[in-house]
């Protein structure tokens, strides 16, 4: 209860204010009646599946992530650019290769897109398994992410 609660308020905070980090956030949420630590923000912002942005005020913002390419941050898909090395697939399955030990990482950039056609992802030290619900979403998937590449 008091969780839904408080990421409830997280929602309302970010939705009026520019907040760049999960200290200005704990703080907000103190203000707002809740005692929560930055470990428990921390894993709010993941459950929520909170993005960074740029804002317009501060540099950049706690959004919530709704599948658009704007809404993940340039330093976030910076990091997948630099990772990746292929994108190929086969039936419903799309397997990303990266760099050694950038699978993760890149694996949590399609994580925080919220695609709706991805069923899940799993990454190991240089592979990313990518599934996808539908076999015939599978070629403009990866058209999408194959535009992060550029």
């Amino acid at each position: 209860m008091v969780r839904s609660k408080r990421q409830q308020s997280i929602l309302a905070i970010i939705d009026k204010n520019e907040v760049e980090t999960q200290s200005e956030l704990v703080a907000l949420l103190k203000s707002a009646g809740f005692d929560a630590t930055q470990a428990t923000v921390s894993r709010d912002i993941k459950e929520l599946g909170l993005v960074k942005v740029a804002g317009s005020v501060k540099k950049y913002k706690y959004v919530k992530a709704d599948g658009a390419p704007h809404k993940i941050s340039a330093k976030f898909g910076n990091i997948f650019k630099e990772c990746v090395l292929s994108i190929r697939h086969a039936s419903n399955i799309i397997v990303i290769k990266t760099v050694v030990g950038g699978a993760n990482s890149a694996c949590a950039f399609v994580d925080h897109l919220n695609l709706p056609q991805v069923i899940g992802t799993l990454a190991g030290d240089d592979t990313i398994l990518t599934v996808i619900a539908d076999g015939e979403d599978v070629k403009s998937t990866v058209k999408l992410l194959e535009s992060y590449l550029v």
